[in-house]
């Protein structure tokens, strides 16, 4: 297949990639021949341009994928993970060059960028280990009975992910849903496709049979083509919290399998115990970092305590200074820009609307646009906004995007109210010195990743990520990695056998003299007579 130009980090492309579909081992324009186009949000250039599909291509793809299926499932567990080894060597090998594919269509710095890769790879390094992580049971139950399981490949996978990790989000999806046999239909943000174009040519190369693999490019007809399709099994998706709740009501409406996983409002709790420079420093990254364009980011800081205390007075003063220091790029430890021009329409919006309820800029990430006039990228600098009204939007809404709310709380009690009254069920840390205060918080935080004195609690392999079912961050069924994802990209299939008895004088010899342990013992659970 083509190969993704190397660009250097922040620049057009000599010459404008055209992503294309991948279907059956094969690149393929879209049946329409329209096409979107990519564009850097470092500079606002277009940079190439990526198909627009349409049902006809996804139906194209899906039969690719149902065609392969037999084959690959038909594979042993461990034969499927050697094809996956072999791709995760080729990641290592190519991770700079996919890490500046990032850059270039994210706008992440090269640190964020490479990790990004690395996240994604030790899911690939999980799959690996499926041999041994999914085998099934087997127990002798009664005399002559045997129950045994073992999980089955549901078919054909769709996976529809998000800009904001190019490379981290679609394998979250992936190596799991392939090693466990399935095959996938990949439809990556239209925004961010060349990072999983060339993701395409590595899997090639580690010699993924046709149509194992395949990636339509697109948006919501493309979407709403995969998820309607009859024979795609299991639909994951990773995006905002409206959209989840549509791809999770419409797979469910096809009774088809669906984890669907949206937005989130995230709080960290400093309490007085704190040490300031530690969590300043944590909050800061967890906010700022990836330009706040991540479901786990802080959104919210809660201050325990006497807001005119010295520690919550030099904890609120290191957060300002240390994000003050940020400088706008995407070399290390910079911060890039937010994804498109509709973004920041939305982040500026939230920072007037807090300054006309009332609330105090403490940091304002506009100067950077004063600062950079000329410069036609996205960027907006960290912000730091300070409450007076718990009910403010940009205290309750997602924003994602560099800003941090922060609200003075009296107590521990207060600051759960404000965390658990939110619609979202994310992430939550607390920041304290004392594992006992750390434990009261876990214990009523209402959120699924919790983090103790870490602002982005992301568990890592084998622990699986999901927010909480029955909140605005979770839909649909499972989590998307660890043993969550083995759990919903297979069915568990449950033999139970009997055979006749054992003529043989030693059986009957058993029988006669009771040896409970040589023949199972009475089974008192038996229907029959």
């Amino acid at each position: 297949m083509r190969s993704v130009n190397n660009q250097t980090m922040g620049e057009a492309p000599p010459t404008e990639t055209t992503v294309n579909n991948y279907i059956a081992g094969q690149i393929c324009p879209p049946a329409s021949k329209d096409y979107l186009p990519i564009i850097n949000p470092s500079t606002s250039l277009q940079i190439g341009q990526v198909a627009l599909s349409s049902p006809q291509d996804v139906n194209t793809a899906v039969s690719a994928a149902q065609a392969a299926f037999p084959s690959w499932s038909s594979l042993t567990v461990k034969a499927r993970a050697a094809y996956m080894l072999k791709f995760h060597a080729l990641v290592r090998e190519n991770a700079q060059q996919l890490a500046q594919l990032i850059v270039l269509e994210n706008g992440k710095n090269i640190t964020e960028a490479l990790a990004d890769v690395a996240k994604g790879n030790e899911t690939v390094e999980y799959a690996c280990s499926l041999p041994q992580l999914m085998q099934g049971k087997i127990d002798r139950v009664s005399g002559q009975v045997t129950c045994q399981d073992r999980r089955d490949a549901l078919g054909v996978v769709a996976s529809i992910v998000p800009f904001n990790f190019p490379f981290m989000v679609p394998f979250w999806t992936l190596p799991i849903a392939l090693v466990t046999g399935n095959c996938i239909v990949l439809k990556p943000s239209e925004k961010v496709p060349l990072t999983m174009y060339k993701v395409i040519e590595l899997f090639e190369k580690a010699g993924f049979p046709k149509g194992v693999i395949n990636m339509v490019n697109g948006t919501k007809d493309c979407v709403q083509a995969l998820i309607d399709h009859p024979n795609v099994k299991a639909v994951t998706f990773v995006g905002s919290s409206p959209v989840a709740k549509i791809v999770s009501d419409r797979c469910h409406s096809l009774n088809k399998r669906c984890t669907a996983l949206g937005g989130a409002k995230n709080h960290l709790i400093a309490l007085p115990d704190c040490d300031v420079e530690g969590t300043a420093q944590d909050v800061v990254v967890s906010y700022a970092g990836c330009a706040g364009q991540r479901c786990m980011a802080a959104s919210v800081l809660l201050i325990v305590g006497d807001k005119e205390g010295a520690v919550q007075k030099a904890l609120l003063d290191k957060v300002i200074e240390k994000a003050a220091s940020i400088k706008a790029g995407t070399a290390a430890g910079q911060m890039g820009p937010v994804i498109d021009s509709q973004s920041m329409t939305k982040i500026l919006s939230y920072i007037e609307q807090s300054e006309k309820d009332g609330a105090k800029i403490l940091l304002d990430g506009r100067v950077w646009m004063e600062e950079m006039e000329g410069n036609k990228g996205n960027f907006i600098g960290p912000t730091v906004i300070l409450h007076s009204n718990k009910t403010d939007k940009a205290m309750c809404e997602e924003i994602f995007g560099p800003v941090l709310s922060v609200y003075n709380v009296s107590t521990w009690q207060e600051a759960i109210e404000i965390e658990n009254s939110n619609p979202f069920g994310n992430a939550a840390a607390v920041y304290t010195s004392n594992g006992g205060h750390a434990e009261w918080f876990m214990a009523r935080v209402r959120a699924s990743m919790l983090g103790v004195n870490i602002g982005i609690p992301v568990p890592r392999e084998p622990f699986s990520f999901g927010g909480l079912y029955g909140t605005r961050s979770k839909y649909g069924d499972m989590d998307i990695t660890g043993d969550g994802a083995i759990e919903s990209f297979t069915n568990r299939i449950k033999i139970t056998s009997k055979w006749p008895k054992p003529t043989v004088p030693e059986y009957v010899m058993g029988v006669q003299e009771g040896a409970v342990v040589m023949n199972g013992g009475t089974d008192h659970a038996n229907f029959a007579g």
